[in-house]
């Protein structure tokens, strides 16, 4: 934005002026005709400081040709200028007003007047306005007597010549600096001759302190406000040499209410979010020694009666430590916090309520805490800001831990030890249970859980109560199924476990516990579990994705030439397909084109999504699998893909790509097909399974 100019000029960049157009009577319809006036006249005056009262006159403007310029000193005679030409006129000291007659190729023709002032004394008089936002500064000028200002921004004060802007009074010369400070301007006002008159004035840049503050950022004017005697200052970390902090020192003889308001009077940009629910903030302090008092003061900058304050004590010396201060317990005597106030200042106190004595604090990082969520569903133990606070009973004993088989997913692991009950269990959460009741209902009331259980064939009770009222409860139980490896099991709460409360849809169950091997006595067993979540209600409508989980929807495959497919328990339920149901593949002997469809409720749709994923079972490594859409009533409308498997007794994910399929075709049908090609015999080493069919 600064144009660096190093001779003396200024442009006037002035509004098209409509009026005073010559127009031309004759035909020129053929030169009009899509031809705009002129228009967006300025005027360059650059005026020579020997005083010679020589001015050089640039006119310029949008579809000009040709301009009329008259020189206004007493006579209408004028010169006519070409476009991008000028012309030099010699003036005696005064004030003229240069009239500018722009001619376009259409004949038509648009006037622009000017001021011009030559004077060959000192200006007189120079008022300077200079206003700054964040890195910004706006600078404008009046004089007696100046021809044009020059303004020289204080933050290239190497280079040689100095660069500088120009403008005229009326104007404002605007310029955004690189980084936040302090900057010398000067103004130079000039005359017609080599006389000048100067004003300098020392500004200060930056953006306004906001949260969080951390004293880095080079764009940000960290002025702080000390008052009572504290003396503070920006300086480098006293652990950490790149790291900016804030210094703050209490001397002998400061008060001991001293402190320092972190920005200026007009406090932070924005207001802070501290509210009854989200009350807390977090400053790093580096103290001399523990057991000082912090003390933290918000307030609203235009009203300081509107304040809250709270206190922390150090526990550590010489050393970083992060202080929580919560505005919820504010300090004795003073008000309460008041989310209705807009608090936009804060103010720190070291070692407050003590006289100084030349103590020195650092601190840094002030921000607002998040909010440490309640547990929930789904829990996965992962979420961050999250409480997963468990409540063992009956001697169990719960600790977080890593997956097993992955370290990087966090779970929970508990361990049934021998003195443990046979009802020993872990409640999920606080005796609080959860923010909210857990939104099942009397059609569809299933958790899923994954576990990882030292054996097969133990049972698993889940207990979902209301936290007010244990009275109000249901239970049910699943039973394990591997060893020493992660499966999903799923627990059905409108099949309640014998003798218990049946499910009640009025109640307000919003707090769950997890019983491992019940009704067996404690033995050391150990299991990890992760993943408590709501199963989704079955779609009523057959389409794609198609996992198999439903109870409602009829998966009518229909067979053909020696293919037969049926819903079956997952036969290997581990990796990447943790599900309960899954399709069953089998190629008896018939046509080598012998498979299955299954005709959808509506047509799919790739307007957007064009790759099938598919999870495949395969007895063998390179097995054929084909996946093909039809039109519902014409089976020659259809598009297909092949793939191999690669993989032999373990479940993985094959992709189909249908990016060239026809979007313009309607395909209701899926038709699946192993080992195309090949006849069939119905044996295991043509018997696949498959699962949760996905268009991304």
């Amino acid at each position: 934005m600064n144009a660096k100019k190093y001779f003396l000029s200024i442009t006037l960049l002035l509004a098209v002026i409509a009026g005073c157009k010559k127009e031309s009577f004759d035909d020129t319809s053929f030169v009009n005709s899509g031809v705009s006036d002129p228009a967006k006249l300025s005027v360059l005056f650059n005026i020579t400081q020997d005083n010679t009262g020589l001015v050089t006159i640039f006119p310029s403007g949008e579809g000009a040709t040709m301009y009329d310029v008259y020189y206004g000193d007493g006579t209408e005679s004028f010169v006519k200028v070409g476009a991008g030409k000028n012309t030099q006129h010699t003036y005696k000291e005064g004030v003229y007003t240069v009239k500018i007659v722009a001619h376009g190729i259409n004949g038509k023709t648009t006037e622009l007047s000017q001021e011009l002032t030559v004077s060959f004394k000192a200006p007189e008089n120079l008022k300077t306005t200079v206003t700054t936002n964040g890195l910004t500064i706006n600078v404008g000028a009046t004089a007696d007597y100046e021809t044009m200002f020059h303004v020289y921004y204080g933050d290239e004060t190497t280079s040689n010549p100095e660069p500088y802007d120009s403008f005229l009074e009326a104007q404002t010369a605007t310029h955004t600096y690189a980084t936040a400070g302090s900057y010398v301007v000067r103004v130079v006002a000039l005359s017609g001759g080599i006389a000048t008159t100067k004003h300098e004035e020392t500004i200060k840049v930056g953006k306004q302190i906001d949260l969080p503050l951390t004293f880095d950022d080079p764009n940000y004017d960290y002025t702080t406000s000390d008052f009572g005697g504290n003396v503070s200052s920006v300086a480098a970390d006293p652990a950490n040499a790149a790291n900016k902090v804030l210094k703050v020192i209490k001397p002998g003889g400061a008060e001991v209410w001293a402190g320092t308001t972190l920005g200026t009077a007009t406090g932070f940009a924005n207001k802070v979010a501290v509210t009854a629910a989200n009350s807390k903030m977090t400053a790093r302090v580096y103290s001399p020694a523990a057991g000082l008092t912090v003390k933290l003061k918000l307030e609203d900058h235009n009203d300081g009666t509107k304040s809250v304050e709270t206190d922390a004590v150090t526990t550590v010396a010489n050393a970083w430590q992060t202080l929580t201060f919560d505005f919820n317990n504010n300090s004795v005597g003073t008000p309460a916090l008041n989310p209705a106030f807009i608090y936009d200042k804060a103010s720190m106190f070291f070692d407050f309520n003590v006289g100084g004595n030349g103590k020195v604090f650092y601190m840094d990082d002030l921000k607002m805490t998040v909010p440490i969520q309640k547990i929930s569903l789904p829990v996965t133990f992962d979420a961050p800001n999250t409480d997963y606070t468990v409540i063992d009973f009956g001697n169990n004993i719960t600790v977080d831990a890593v997956d097993p088989t992955n370290p990087a997913n966090k779970v929970k692991k508990t361990t049934k030890p021998g003195n443990a009950e046979t009802w020993a269990g872990v409640t999920i959460g606080t005796a609080a249970g959860f923010p909210t009741k857990v939104p099942i209902t009397s059609a569809f009331a299933q958790l899923s859980l994954r576990v990882y259980s030292p054996a097969a064939g133990i049972t698993i009770k889940l207990k979902l109560e209301d936290h007010a009222d244990n009275t109000k409860a249901v239970e049910t139980d699943a039973v394990t199924t591997v060893a020493n490896q992660w499966e999903t099991l799923t627990f059905n709460f409108l099949n309640n476990s014998a003798g218990t409360p049946a499910f009640n849809s009025a109640y307000n169950y919003d707090k769950a516990s997890v019983f491992f091997d019940f009704n067996v006595g404690g033995s050391g067993k150990v299991f990890y579990w992760d993943d408590l979540k709501l199963v989704p209600a079955p779609s009523s409508v057959l389409g794609i994705p198609l996992d198999f989980q439903s109870t409602t929807l009829n998966y009518a495959f229909t067979d053909f030439d020696g293919g037969a497919v049926t819903i079956v328990n997952n036969p290997n339920a581990s990796g990447i397909n943790t599900s309960t149901k899954v399709a069953k593949m089998v190629k008896n002997p018939g046509a080598t084109y012998g498979g299955s469809f299954l005709a959808l409720d509506n047509p799919i749709d790739f307007s957007t999504r064009k790759t099938f994923k598919m999870k495949v079972y395969s007895p063998r490594v390179g097995a054929k699998v084909l996946l093909k859409v039809e039109n519902l009533t014409n089976g020659g409308i259809s598009f297909e893909k092949e793939v191999l498997t690669t993989k032999a007794n373990e479940w993985e994910e094959l992709t189909f790509d249908y990016s060239g399929v026809n979007t313009a075709n309607s395909y209701q049908k899926v038709v699946l097909i192993f080992d195309n090609g090949t006849s069939g015999d119905g044996s295991a080493n043509y018997t696949f399974y498959l699962d949760d069919i996905t268009l991304n």
